[in-house]
């Protein structure tokens, strides 16, 4: 259609032309001859355009045939891939009708298996009857005989045994009693001894940090070029004869000392500031005040340990071991000064041999050394417990303190109720509130590990470890735990803290049971 619009269109144009010459060749000569060639050249215009029409036509055939091959082979080409689909889904439909087919198959097996079992399970339920049929009979004969044999009812023969079980009850029930009764006698006695113990924790004692280093100031800057010492050598005499390091950083008038030796370090730490306030710094003049420090700390050491024993009303101790005490009031635990510790534990222990009528010296003695081992228990190899012991005994102390002394942490026997007091003294000391501090992690993971354990057991819905781990409450779920059972679960659970967790005093478990009933007024 568009080819003969053009050629229309073509033959319209030629026409214009032909007249418009015509026009002119009118206006500007009429002449036969000129229409005759003007006649001539249409019918050779009109000829071509019927040629180019023809041609046309016939081009557009060939591009309409060409289009209508390359639809079909596409039509073809779809058809075929629909064909192979469908004969994919035709394999598979007859593949799953296989499957069914074998699976009804294997049902109808089952099925018949199923009705075989049936069929022998009442079988058997039926012969289980006729057999407990039998033994009913068999039963009720023998019980017939056995009342013609002993010549009483069944009736009777039950009441007999009601009123046997009866007197067997309250037998074990007396017992029972009276275990009761001794128990609540002892746990009242210690009750009582705990009471006691806690009226002691009146006494007030101060603390001071458990540390390794020491900060000394310096009036300026300037100061820590004077201790490094040309090439570093005014420090390097300071470590080596106070066995100290000493650390110069970035911190502002002011550097470390740093010392596993309490006793080192305070040496050092007082040699230093004589220096900084004497100005002379140099290796002789460095050795000299270290040498003249260690002298006096000797001194100070001995004032102290004297001080100690005065305070206790001890006598007749050796002068060996009124140093070693001295050294104790450089050596801190869990927080807690060491020596302030054993004075408390001698206090505490003379308190309670006096209530006991024992003797109040011998057990403040005791309770005075039985830390003395960790004085020097970075020299010698075993626990502070048996150095100490090792120690009394060659500074000629008895056997009963010295016993007293390497049995306070139970690694040997007791011989004596001196080292009972120890033992209660040091825990009173070392656990009441706020004597010692623990490090944040081992804090975190005891409350931790508190909460764990109740929460593993069976029935508690939530726990707390409350009051710096010291008593940790459980909230039980109602409908699985009753009232009579919480206190066996309160019973478990601290029996299984005590086997779990390591810890200074006492934790006490509270066990709560609540049931609440809402309702809404609107």
């Amino acid at each position: 259609m568009q080819w003969d619009k053009v050629i229309w269109l073509a033959i319209g144009v030629a026409g214009g032309l032909l007249i418009a010459l015509v026009i002119y060749l009118a206006k500007r000569s009429s002449s036969f001859r000129i229409i005759s060639q003007a006649k001539k050249i249409a019918e050779e215009i009109k000829e071509s355009a019927h040629k180019e029409i023809e041609n046309a036509k016939k081009a557009a055939v060939l591009e309409a045939k060409d289009e209508w091959f390359k639809q079909k082979k596409v039509m073809e080409d779809e058809l075929k891939e629909r064909q192979k689909e469908l004969r994919d889904q035709e394999r598979k439909y007859n593949e799953r009708l296989s499957n069914l087919d074998k699976r009804l198959d294997a049902l109808d097996k089952k099925e018949n298996n199923l009705l075989g079992q049936e069929k022998k399970l009442k079988y058997k339920e039926e012969e289980i009857n006729r057999k407990y049929q039998e033994c009913e009979q068999f039963i009720n004969a023998q019980k017939a005989k056995l009342e013609e044999i002993a010549g009483m009812s069944r009736e009777q023969a039950l009441q007999m045994m009601r009123e046997e079980l009866i007197t067997q009850a309250r037998q074990v029930a007396a017992n029972d009693a009276k275990a009761t009764i001794e128990q609540i006698k002892l746990d009242a006695t210690k009750k009582a001894s705990e009471i006691l113990s806690t009226a002691i924790q009146r006494l007030a004692v101060d603390y001071v940090s458990e540390t390794t280093v020491s900060v000394v100031p310096l009036p300026s800057d300037e100061m820590k070029g004077r201790i490094i010492g040309r090439e570093g050598r005014n420090i390097r005499t300071f470590e080596k004869a106070s066995g100290v390091d000493l650390i110069i950083d970035d911190t502002p008038e002011a550097v470390v000392l740093s010392c596993f030796d309490p006793v080192r370090r305070e040496i050092a730490r007082l040699s230093l500031e004589k220096l900084i306030a004497d100005g002379r710094i140099h290796p002789g003049r460095i050795e000299e005040v270290i040498s003249k420090t260690s002298k006096e700390m000797e001194e100070t050491l001995i004032k102290i340990g004297e001080k100690a024993v005065l305070d206790n009303n001890i006598h007749n101790i050796s002068a060996n071991l009124i140093k070693i005490l001295g050294r104790l009031n450089y050596r801190t635990s869990y927080g807690q000064n060491v020596l302030k510790h054993s004075m408390e534990t001698a206090w505490i222990c003379g308190m309670l041999a006096a209530e006991l009528g024992l003797d109040q010296e011998i057990a403040r003695r005791a309770g005075l050394l039985h830390d003395i081992g960790k004085a020097i228990d970075q020299e010698f190899e075993g626990t502070h417990a048996i150095i100490g012991a090792n120690i009394a005994r060659k500074n000629g102390e008895s056997k009963i303190i010295v016993n007293a002394i390497e049995a306070h942490h139970e690694e040997v026997e007791p011989i004596s109720v001196y080292a009972a007091l120890v033992q209660a003294a040091d825990a009173i000391s070392g656990a009441r509130p706020g004597a010692r501090r623990e490090m944040l992690e081992t804090y975190m993971q005891r409350l931790t590990k508190l909460e764990e354990i109740a929460n593993s057991v069976q029935g508690v819905n939530k726990s707390y470890a409350i009051q710096a781990g010291r008593e940790l409450r459980i909230i039980v779920e109602p409908t699985l735990v009753e009232d009579a059972q919480t206190a066996l679960l309160a019973t478990e659970i601290a029996a299984q803290i005590e086997k779990e967790v390591q810890y200074p005093g006492q934790i006490k478990v509270t066990v709560i049971r609540e049931t609440r009933q809402i309702a809404m007024a609107k």
